[in-house]
Order: structure tokens, then sequence, then C-alpha cells
């Protein structure tokens, strides 16, 4: 059909509308009109879904006009690739980018709710795993607020990182259904339905008479449909795009086989196509659950890329110009696929040579490593990429040859540099190595932390940047102030805001001014107050969902993070049984109160990890319930950790667990986020504490254990960890009460795996190195935070010192030194 032009009326008046009046009717003409409800019928989720809707018209016409304004200036994009957005709720962070929280909440009131209690109602968008995801959802915000033309790509996960419940002290995995109830702020866009390709072959098929191209042929289809989400930035016009992708099949039904009475046979390929975008992260422990994530990875990649050339080919008829408007940052390997299919598209379908198109490609793609962990390193089995994207096994092998014959023709006959280099991993089983395909296709190698950077430049991509030291560079990762002190915090957030101004909202380096109050008596009393009330608060929460009552008095030391050994919750448990072992030996001694908080999802497949989880609830098990200890040690185990806790538990925080071991964290930022809202640290010099002890001073956290070179240099020479057991006799203690069955006596060999992976195999996180000295400075912090002046200062000093790690100023060395984009201004009528 002809493209026409559309000739509307104006849009109906008091949709836009920021004051109470306008926001309470928009409620309830939402009630009616779109959920077609009134007063009497409507339920609780119906009063949220209303709000959610009035809320989001206040950003439709910014939305709109954002992405036109786009258009109309022909502006370079940048479009954000990641497997993981963890959102969490999208209500309270639209109200405060909106600058209408006070108002909403004054709204809500005067038909009979309470703001806080409908934004309990939304379900968190767990469309990740940790902080891989939340990184992304904060970069979206930044990119906003800062304005820059900028696109969020990802995937519709119809079930999102599982539900955790505690079951006799064990992790139990469920369905997370949050799109049980819809979604409110999305919107379907079946007008962006793209084909993709699986399986099949590759043939030459004549171009000219003269010419063959190579053709990716009998392939299995399905479809990916956009759904958008609007991210507003703050106090400003513009709302820029999350767009997620869902599967769709071909053939919702086959109507041969249901008349043949094959009820199931006649749905299976709608179930089997859309089970691509069912679950994030499969278990892939099988083949099966390797093949699904592949075709996940390829679907979001496809899918994008074909978008992305679209909105391109709307004002350009050449590819001249493709890099100079489009920016593609990797987030992480999991999008690396990209490459070779961009180089599929430019090459198969829009005819470009080799050479142009390898140009523009890697002139267009960023890659953001996240890790430095062999293991989680991305490798996919050649004879899989072989059955599922032929045609991209191609490409990749041709990439591969004209890489190794460039590092031959540098290095002469080099064979472990080569090897090492190589994207194709050879030996018995062939892999492809993603890491390695996304820096030799990239303009930019980017690490997340300063340490981090070093290590892949030293360590595990040494040969790549000796070969391009100019693609490597440091972006420090960060966090946004909106959702991690205004709206998680908002008593700590005004306190700030009455003594040096709101600028801190969009630029964190304004928190230095707070230095000046640090010995301003009201102020420190006022700040003290919203810590001890954000305590009550939470410790209420512990008591609702665990039925364990905790001390609000105590030090709050929180470990909350996705379970790994690497990170090292193990060690903060051998500290708790070291401390319960303290009291029980003398309980008459004095001894500082302290709450150990452990919250956080192991992956499923993770058996350690799991036992970890069991080991925390059992120490909690007897810990809180022995006399002796009369509430001065409490352990206990939040579970289901989301965005959504971690916003009710970061406030209340008193100590931050950083505690992985030297050289293992690319960055962390909960580090962040903690230390924004006043909880002092404890960590190792790993990730960003690195850059957080630069800021707040040696004497305001506290820095205990080997550093990275000193775990390298410890490992070189031969570790043994058995030394350290046998020298310290309160370490060996407590590692016999776990191999003992002392925290388990009805199953005394349960905890064997976790002692045999620190006495018998190695102990490759080196928790026993590092015990003493972690002992050591637990005990530091627990005198500190007794002389409750000097506490308050260092967390005061700690707030003020937090400005370089907003993700506003991360984003912006990202636009300006790798994507080479401005900021667009948007302007509203």
């Amino acid at each position: 059909m002809e493209k026409r032009e559309i000739k509307l009326p104006p849009v109906i008046e008091g949709l836009e509308g920021m004051d109470t009046e306008s926001i309470r009717r928009g409620i309830g003409t939402n009630l009616v009109y779109s959920l077609a409800k009134d007063r009497f019928s409507a339920t609780d989720r119906d009063i949220y879904e209303s709000l959610a809707l009035t809320t989001r018209d206040r950003l439709i016409e910014r939305w709109i006009k954002t992405q036109q304004t786009y258009y109309d200036k022909d502006v370079k994009r940048v479009y954000y690739l990641s497997m993981e957005f963890l959102v969490g709720r999208t209500l309270g962070n639209s109200l405060i980018n909106l600058d209408m929280m006070n108002q909403t909440s004054d709204a809500v009131k005067q038909i009979g709710y309470n703001l806080e209690e409908l934004r309990e109602i939304e379900f968190d968008a767990g469309l990740g795993n940790g902080g891989l995801g939340r990184l992304a959802a904060c970069f979206l915000d930044s990119m906003a607020t800062l304005a820059y033309p900028a696109y969020g790509y990802g995937i519709r996960y119809e079930f999102g990182i599982f539900k955790q419940k505690i079951r006799d002290g064990y992790q139990v995995e469920y369905p997370d259904n949050w799109l049980r109830y819809g979604n409110p702020w999305e919107l379907g866009r079946p007008e962006y339905l793209f084909p993709i390709n699986f399986y099949g072959n590759v043939e030459y098929v004549p171009d000219t008479e003269n010419t063959a191209v190579k053709k990716w042929v009998n392939c299995q289809k399905v479809y990916a449909m956009a759904y958008d989400t609007p991210i507003p930035g703050y106090k400003n016009n513009t709302v820029n795009t999350m767009r997620l992708w869902a599967a769709k099949a071909d053939r919702e039904f086959d109507f041969l086989h249901f008349n043949e009475g094959d009820y199931n046979q006649a749905v299976a390929n709608k179930a089997n196509s859309e089970n691509i975008t069912k679950v994030l992260y499969p278990n892939d422990n099988t083949m099966q659950g390797k093949e699904l994530r592949l075709k996940q990875e390829y679907l979001l990649v496809a899918a994008s890329l074909q978008d992305i050339i679209r909105r391109y080919k709307k004002y350009h008829d050449s590819f001249s110009q493709f890099h100079e408007k489009t920016a593609i940052q990797l987030n992480d390997t999991h999008p690396s696929l990209a490459i070779p299919e961009l180089m599929r598209l430019l090459v198969d379908e829009e005819r470009l040579d080799w050479n142009s198109a390898w140009d523009i490609t890697v002139k267009t793609f960023g890659y953001t490593n996240h890790t430095v962990l062999p293991e989680a390193l991305e490798k996919w089995p050649v004879d899989l990429i072989k059955r599922v994207l032929p045609r991209h096994l191609e490409i990749i092998y041709t990439i591969n040859m004209k890489f190794m014959e460039l590092v031959k023709e540098k290095y002469k006959d080099d064979a472990k540099r080569m090897a090492a280099m190589s994207i194709v991993e050879e030996g018995e089983y062939k892999n492809i190595r993603m890491a390695n395909l996304s820096i030799v296709g990239s303009h930019s190698v980017n690490g997340v932390a300063a340490l981090h950077t070093e290590i892949i430049k030293n360590g595990c991509f040494k040969y790549f940047y000796e070969l391009w030291p100019e693609k490597f560079n440091n972006k420090t990762n960060g966090i946004t102030q909106r959702r991690w002190l205004k709206l998680c915090n908002p008593k700590l957030a005004e306190l700030i805001t009455s003594r040096i101004g709101d600028n801190w909202v969009t630029n964190l380096f304004e928190l230095k001014k707070l230095e000046e109050h640090i010995n301003d008596s009201t102020f420190r009393e006022s700040f003290t107050s919203i810590k001890k009330q954000n305590k009550i608060d939470f410790a209420g929460y512990i008591e609702e969902h665990t039925g364990i009552k905790v001390n609000p008095d105590s030090i709050f030391d929180c470990q909350v993070k996705r379970i790994h050994e690497y990170k090292r919750q193990l060690l903060a448990l051998l500290y708790a049984i070291t401390a319960y072992h303290r009291i029980k030996d003398d309980p008459s001694r004095e001894f500082v109160p302290r709450t150990m908080i452990f919250s956080g999802k192991a992956a499923p497949g993770y058996h350690m990890a799991k036992l970890i989880i069991k080991l925390a609830t059992s120490i909690g098990d007897v810990v809180n319930n022995d006399p002796d200890v009369n509430g001065r040690l409490s352990v206990v185990f939040v579970e289901n950790y989301s965005v959504s806790i971690a916003e009710r538990l970061i406030p209340a925080a008193d100590l931050s667990e950083q505690i992985s071991t030297a050289g293992f964290e690319a960055s962390g930022t909960g580090n962040m986020k903690f230390a924004l809202n006043g909880a002092l640290t404890i960590g190792t010099l790993d990730g960003a504490n690195v850059e957080i002890k630069e800021e707040v001073g040696d004497d305001n956290i506290f820095i205990f254990g080997l550093t990275a070179d000193e775990v390298e240099s410890t490992k070189y020479s031969g570790y043994n960890a058995r030394e350290y057991y046998h020298k310290n006799g309160e370490l060996r203690r407590a590692v016999d009460a776990i191999s003992n069955g002392y925290f388990c006596p009805s199953m005394p060999d349960l905890f064997k795996p976790i002692t045999d992976a620190l006495l018998n195999h190695g102990d490759p996180y080196m928790l026993l190195a590092d015990y003493e000295s972690y002992i050591n400075m637990q005990e530091k912090v627990s005198t500190v935070f007794t002389d409750s002046e000097k506490w308050t200062s260092m967390s005061i000093y700690n707030v003020a010192r937090m400005g370089k790690f907003s993700t506003d100023r991360t984003i912006r060395e990202y636009a300006e030194e790798i994507w080479k984009i401005d900021p667009v201004t948007v302007k509203i009528d």
C-alpha cells in the first residue's frame, strides 16, 4: 500500500498535565477507558495499572518527539546490545525522572491509596542475572538523562531470572512469571517483525551472468517481534527506547495435523519457535541447552541489525556513512555474533565487497569485556555453529584466516602467539572464542575498572594489546544516582539537597560539597537518624519475611550479590563461625552486635554455590537460636534478591562486603551503591574497590588481603592452603566445624565438598590465605563502629566522594571517546 500523509487532530488535552489534579483525572480516565473498570469493580492492581498508564501517557509525546528529532537531524545513534537488562520496577524511576513523584503521591492519596503500596504491586522486570544487566539498565537511564540518541536492544524473556525460595535452607527455583498480568509499560510493535533463520546450508547462487554469491538456504525460520519500553531522561524531554525481542512462530497453527487429531503437533511449531525467548539463560549443561542459548544470542543480534539497517536506510542510499551514523556497543561477548551477522548482511545481502564491509564493521562495533575468568570467556563448539548458523561459521573462518595472516606477517612464525590469538581454538573439539572475535571485529575494547583493564591488557589479552594498543581503554563502571539515591533513599536525598541543592542529581561530583558539613552537628544528627530509621524499616522486612528478629542497633554487615566462589561469601561465613566461637568460648565477653545479611541467587546448575547458600542458612539456624549468643550475632539469608529488595536493603547497610579474590572481579557496582548510601566498605583491592579507595582515602575504607599481583605470585610460588589451615587455630576450628557436620548434624557430610575445595583441591580463590587479614580487619570494623562520631564522619565522607561513580560520567566517556556521538536537545512546543 502506498505511503500516505496522515492527518490527525491535536492530541487530547490533559494527557500531559503534571499537576495533582491532572494525574488524578488521568488515573480515573485510564481505569474506565483503558481497563473498562469503575470504582466498584476495580482491584488494587487495576489502580496500579491505571497509574502506570497515566505515567506512560506523560512520556508518549516526548517519546515520539525524541525519535522524530533524531530522524530530522539525521544524528549518529548508539545501539547498546545486551542479553540482560535488569530493569527492576519502572513506576518509581519514571516518576523521579518526570519530576512528578510528590504530585503523584498526593493524587493517589486523594483516591484512597498509598503510592508505596501501589509500587509494591509492580513485578520486577528481572531480565538479568546480576551486575551486567543492572549496569545496562543504569546506562540507559544515563544515556537519556544526558540526551544521547541511544537505543537498548535485548530479549523479552517470558520468564526472567528465576524466583528463589529457601526451603529447608536450600535454594529452590520457581519460574519468574513477570508477564502474568501483562506489562503496562511496553508497547508491542507487530510492524517490526523480522525473519530469523537457523540451520540450512550455504550454496553459490548466480548473481549476474559472470558472478555467483553465497546464499544461506533451506533454513528454518522464526520471527522476532519488537516490544518497546520508554526510557525517560531526568527532567528533560528526551525519552529513548529499550526494544526487546520476542520469538514468534512463522506458523501459529498447523490445520492438517489438527484435523488428523494430532493436537500437540498442530501447535508444536509455535511452541518450539517461542521457546527461544522463553527463559533467561537456559541451563546450558546439555547440548540442547547450549543450542537454545546460541539461538537466543543470534536472534538478538539478527533482529537488532535488521532494525538498525532499516532505520539507516530511511535516509541513506549507500553504506558509505553507516559507521558515521551508527555505533554498536557489545555488552560482553553474548552479542558478538553481531560481527559475522553484519558481515553477512553487507556482503551477501547488500553486495559490498569483503574489505569495504570489514572496514565498516570494525568502525561500527565496540566491545566491553566484563570478566577475566577463563571459564566465563564464552566459547561455542564449531560443530554446533556449523549446524545452527552455517554461513556464520564460514564468515568467522574467513575473518580468522585474514587475521592470522596479519599476525603471521607481523610476528613471523610465533606459534604460541598465533594459537592464543586465533578465533578458532584447535584441539580434539574445536571452539570459536567469542572474546577473540569481539576484539578482532571492534575498533574499541574496554575494561570496566582501572585494575580490570590493566589485567586484560597484560594478562588474558596481552597479545592483542601488543598488536593493537590503541584499541584498549578503560571505562570504569558506575550507577545512576536517580535510582540508587534519590529513589531508594528519599530522606537522605532530601537532606543532601537541603544543604547543597539538587544539582547532584545530574552531576554527582556536587556531593563533594558535603565535606563542608561533616562537622555540622545538625547535619550529622539528621544523617544518623535517617540511617537508623532505614535499619529499623529493613529489620521489619527481615522479620516479616524470615521470622528472624534482628537488632537495628547492631552493625548491618551486608554481602548481597550473585553467589559465586570467587565472590567469597564463604569467607564471610568463616568470619561468622569465628565470631560465634568467640562468643561461645566466653559468653560474658564484650562483643559489638552484628547482623550478617546475605542475599543472592546461585545459578541452578552451580552445585557449590547452592551448597554455600545451605551453609549460610544452617549457620543462621544454629547462631540465631543459641541463648549464649543472645542476639549479639545474627546470620540472615534474604531470599529472592532483586532490584526492589536492593532498594530497601542498601540504604540500611552499615558495612558493605566486597571481598572477592583480588584480580577476579571486573568492577562491581554494588560497592558503589552501598558507599553512595553511607555504608563503609570492607574489601580487597579488586575491581572498582581500588578506585573507591583512591577517592575516599585509606582512612575511610577497610582494605585487607592479598593484592592481585600477590595472588599471582603466591600461586606461582606454590600456594599451600593447608599451611594456613594448620598454623591458625581459629581458622582450623571454623573449617572443622563445617567439615564435621556441626551446622547440620542430621547430615554430617553435607558440607564436605566445601572443605574439600579448601583443603584438598587447592583453595583456588585463596580464602585461607586472606582469612587472618580479614578477621583482623573485621575487628577494626567493630572497634570503629563503637566510636559513633568517627563512623558517622567516615560514612558522610564516603557519600561525598562518590562523584566519580555515576554512570553519567561513564556514559559521557563512552560517548566522547568510543561512540563519537553528541547530545541532542529535544524541544516540545
